[in-house]
């Protein structure tokens, strides 16, 4: 919202001894549960509080020394609030042991968020105790009954999981059509033919098995984990709602089939704002594909002709994880897109006639990221001043690289751009606290202690999930959760517009996105020191337009499709 340098970015420049005065505070000062009040520290900072808030979960890779290729790519994560009780629920990815070579059951996890800072695993309870070899989720309520639905990627096999409105999920995949039996990566519900009905977008990485696995060795001497490259494509599946708890596979007549393609990320974005979604998914080793929306039930690919298929010397990068966002309140969406190390960061900044340019090379966001090999990816206002800043979890493939590349190492720190406003980031990572290196892969968000700022959620491969919470900071916010009648239920595809009387900026509500995960469907709003936003209009997927004036700020509303506020829920501040 505001130009220039924030003072808020001034702020972060402080010393070390202040730092860990302030973390202290803030730990001290968040009571028995972990996940309490912010701390009246000005300064922001996230604290990992992961074990106090009762997330106990460590990621499965099934390795056990043959270095197969999924053992790299680690799982994703996702917000759900699956018994609306409007505290966001953490659902996390896991992985399970090859054929063969058994040593412990693992499944997937879902922890529910007491309202109390603490998180309970529900997972047994719920029906997700499924094991699969699981990579990612996306969120959506595809049959429209006001309860949020899971689907899960895997190899060799994807789950549709109903919610049945009672705490529990039902496997509903058979019945509904959905089964993707390839390499499932990202996936991201949205209404491609705007008719009230989430349709079904599932990324395929490469075709793999344990059958026709192919060495490869960095040394010569020893097997390491092969590229991409040494593997044939797969073809990303579109699956179409018929609105009778069944789906269409309409991957081929919609235009969508490539079976060259090596899919790891989907955001679903309106790059030429005619209000129809188009996809652009991001692909390791090729290039990154953007499918038009012909408005009859088709797609056009046009990623040459968008600027966003190559690197600026022509190269298909190693892209994994992506988001889109108007980070300029430009009122256009642009891109960023997390690639391979040596690769840097793409940030594609839409010039408002279907035409992007990336503008890393030339910002501070292309030099700090060059090393990093970088997965999942979010736009959020972490500061509250308005403009959406930039977080990125990275980590390596190859646990051996350092002793090829010197420069590059398996575990690597999260970054966190600042923005400064016109088009200028600014690397704060370090001073919000994110010091600890990961091999990171699933990075979401959300607002998990209704204080009206983002929290953090991140996976590692083989490790830990940690969630951290977001402390200190002094801006108000203002956060829209959408709810359609005409349109789906959640809203997905809603545009919301914000106005104050300084700024103005335009969020979508959105599923997918980063890298095999997904972030809460509430949008949170930054307005600085402003204490409520003028004017809310919100353009939904049906094409309705709802105008709503003056709404205080430090509040969550619930918005039904006509304008209708159904509820004002304060956040909780100390």
């Amino acid at each position: 919202m505001k130009p220039g340098p924030s003072t808020e970015s001034t702020k972060l420049n402080f010393s070390r001894r202040a730092w860990l005065k302030a973390a202290l505070a803030a730990i001290a000062g968040s009571g028995v549960n972990g996940i309490a009040a912010a701390s009246t520290a000005p300064t922001i900072h996230y604290v990992d509080v992961t074990r106090r808030a009762g997330i106990r979960f460590i990621h499965n890779t099934g390795a056990f020394g043959k270095r197969y290729l999924p053992e790299t790519m680690g799982s994703g994560c996702a917000f759900i609030d699956y018994n609306n009780d409007g505290h966001p629920d953490i659902l996390l990815v896991q992985g399970k042991d090859f054929t063969g070579h058994f040593r412990r059951h693992t499944t997937q996890k879902l922890y529910r968020n007491n309202g109390d800072g603490t998180f309970t695993d529900v997972t047994r309870r719920a029906g997700l105790d499924i094991e699969m070899y699981g990579m990612g989720a996306a969120v959506g309520d595809y049959d429209n009954d006001g309860f949020d639905d899971i689907y899960l990627t895997g190899l060799g096999e994807s789950r549709l999981l109903h919610n049945e409105h009672d705490g529990t999920f039902k496997d509903v995949t058979r019945l509904a059509g959905v089964n993707n039996a390839g390499f499932g990566a990202s996936a991201a519900w949205f209404d491609y033919d705007r008719d009230g009905l989430l349709d079904l977008f599932v990324c395929n990485y490469v075709k793999w098995s344990l059958e026709t696995d192919i060495y490869c060795s960095l040394d010569g001497r020893n097997k390491s984990y092969c590229t991409p490259e040494a593997y044939p494509g797969d073809t990303c599946r579109l699956f179409h709602n018929l609105g009778n708890g069944r789906f269409e596979d309409v991957t081929g007549k919609a235009g969508i089939y490539d079976p060259t393609s090596k899919s790891l990320g989907v955001a679903i974005i309106d790059y030429d704002n005619d209000g129809w979604p188009d996809i652009v998914v991001s692909n390791d080793t090729q290039p990154t594909k953007l499918y038009r929306n012909n408005h009859n039930g088709t797609f056009t690919e046009v990623g040459v002709e968008a600027g966003i298929a190559f690197s600026e010397d022509g190269i298909a990068r190693g892209a994994m994880g992506i988001d889109a966002a108007d980070f300029d309140d430009s009122g256009h969406a642009s891109l960023a897109i997390g690639n391979f190390s040596n690769q840097m960061l793409g940030l594609y900044h839409n010039e408002g006639n279907r035409f992007f340019i990336d503008i890393a090379p030339a910002s501070e966001v292309g030099r700090v990221s060059l090393l990093s090999l970088s997965f999942g990816l979010f736009f959020f206002d972490y500061d509250l001043d308005g403009l959406e800043d930039l977080f990125i979890a990275n980590g390596h493939i190859e646990p051996d690289i350092n002793h090829v590349q010197p420069q590059v190492t398996y575990a690597e720190l999260p970054l966190v751009f600042h923005n400064e406003g016109r088009s200028r980031f600014q690397d704060v990572g370090k001073e919000l606290g994110f010091t600890q290196k990961l091999v990171a892969r699933g990075a979401v968000y959300a607002d998990v202690d209704n204080d009206g700022a983002p929290d953090v959620l991140l996976t590692t491969n083989g490790g830990p999930a940690h969630l951290y919470r977001h402390s200190g900071g002094r801006n108000n916010s203002i956060r829209f959760r959408t709810v359609g009648s005409r349109s789906n239920r959640d809203g997905i595809g809603a545009r919301v517009r914000l106005k104050t009387p300084t700024a103005a900026a335009e969020q979508t509500v959105h599923s997918g996105s980063s890298y095999c995960s997904q972030s809460e469907l509430t949008l949170t709003f930054g307005l600085g020191k402003e204490d409520h936003a003028d004017n809310i209009e919100i353009v939904w997927p049906s094409g309705r337009k709802d105008e709503i004036k003056s709404l205080k700020a430090n509040s969550t509303y619930t918005i039904q499709e006509g304008g209708r506020i159904l509820s004002a829920k304060p956040f909780t501040r100390g």
